[in-house]
């Protein structure tokens, strides 16, 4: 089954379903891609570089108009209209990707350091420590730094001294998928999901527990079938938060109580988005989906991305957006799916969730290109 092909991946703590080798001799094939009619123009408004990714997830933070991105190898830049502000190299490799708000940026490493930097030049401001290796970008926000580390634990920091102030966690399970998601932050309200397909809600002022919602149930023999991680970002709109298992569910809560409002079977571990209409997900075996936001009924489906490891969707303007494993990005229309346009990069795999620029798209490759598109 298709979990039994990402058992290395789990044991050795992989990002994503890169255990599934879609060059493989043997097995399924990864879809290639077939001619386009493309409706909508889009165009590289720029393009800068900051460093190589090596089998990590490096996110960019955008802070208005300034994009921080970071290298494995300590690399981190500042791009203000795709024009480079300044560059830093710092003493050890980076794990854990870009959190930035106006004044600080933080990034974290293997070794569970947390080291903050002024937004302005670079310049250090504080570190402190964690109790493991960071595998996700730091949430700055409301005067905290909350951070998630490999055990599992939400941890959060005085944005101004990096002292710790609380944290959090919960049982470790035999196997699990490595979650390089940030936790969400909303009305005081901290939210991340966790392994065994939990998505968690606690405290932003001490880290209480406040709700726990089963966004999928594990299940099957052995403890492989029954890895169900909460592994990417949840999303919310007004009331409602959404988030995706792998080998499990889609599931939307209610944001204050936690109660269940709909859910679907469809396995994810890359994640999904939501919008003023629809909930779109990427499913494990490459397929779009795109559900009704009040009920989870679908509304189409664009399977045409077979095994290419898609990104998270992310609806910009008209359209929904994801890349692939060999650094394609789809353009597909919100009303039924279908291509509008395709963007190659630099070849190298898109593994990192997209982002928004203003009202374009931003994205970081695996090889380390930095690129604005505007879709016209």
């Amino acid at each position: 089954m298709l979990a039994a092909a990402c058992l290395s991946a789990l044991l050795a703590g992989c990002s994503t379903l890169d255990a599934l080798n879609p060059f493989a001799s043997s097995g399924p094939k990864m879809a290639e891609l077939q001619p386009i009619q493309a409706t909508a123009e889009v165009r590289v408004l720029w393009n800068n570089t900051v460093g190589n990714a090596g089998e990590l997830n490096f996110v960019p933070a955008v802070v208005d108009a300034s994009v921080y991105a970071a290298a494995r190898d300590g690399t981190v830049a500042r791009f203000d209209d795709g024009q480079q502000v300044w560059r830093i190299k710092l003493e050890q490799p980076l794990s854990g990707g870009v959190g930035a708000d106006e004044r600080r940026f933080v990034v974290g490493t293997a070794k569970g350091e947390i080291l903050a930097f002024a937004t302005a030049d670079g310049s250090p401001l504080w570190k402190a420590r964690a109790s493991s290796e960071i595998v996700a970008p730091p949430l700055v926000r409301d005067g905290l730094v909350i951070v998630r580390s490999g055990d599992h634990r939400l941890a959060a920091y005085d944005a101004v001294d990096g002292k710790r102030k609380w944290i959090y966690q919960r049982p470790s399970t035999p196997l699990s998928l490595r979650a390089t998601a940030s936790p969400v932050l909303v009305d005081k309200y901290v939210f991340a999901g966790f392994p065994g397909g939990k998505l968690i809600a606690v405290s932003a002022d001490n880290g209480a527990p406040l709700w726990e919602g089963a966004v999928a149930l594990p299940k099957g023999a052995t403890e492989l079938d029954r890895v169900a991680d909460v592994s990417s970002m949840p999303v919310i709109d007004a009331r409602m938060i959404c988030a995706a298992a792998f080998q499990g569910r889609v599931s939307c809560f209610d944001l204050n109580s936690g109660s269940l409002v709909w859910a679907r079977e469809i396995s994810s571990a890359a994640g999904l988005a939501i919008d003023s209409r629809f909930v779109y997900v990427s499913d494990d075996k490459g397929a779009v989906h795109a559900l009704d936001k009040a009920s989870g009924a679908s509304l189409w489906k664009q399977d045409k991305l077979f095994l290419r490891r898609l990104t998270a969707p992310m609806p910009l303007r008209n359209l929904v957006v994801v890349g692939d494993v060999r650094g394609v990005v789809h353009f597909l229309n919100r009303d039924d799916g279908s291509f509008v346009a395709r963007l190659p990069t630099d070849g190298s795999p898109l593994r990192a969730p997209l982002q928004r620029l203003g009202s374009n798209l931003l994205l970081q490759t695996s090889n380390g290109s930095v690129l604005a598109i505007e879709v016209q």
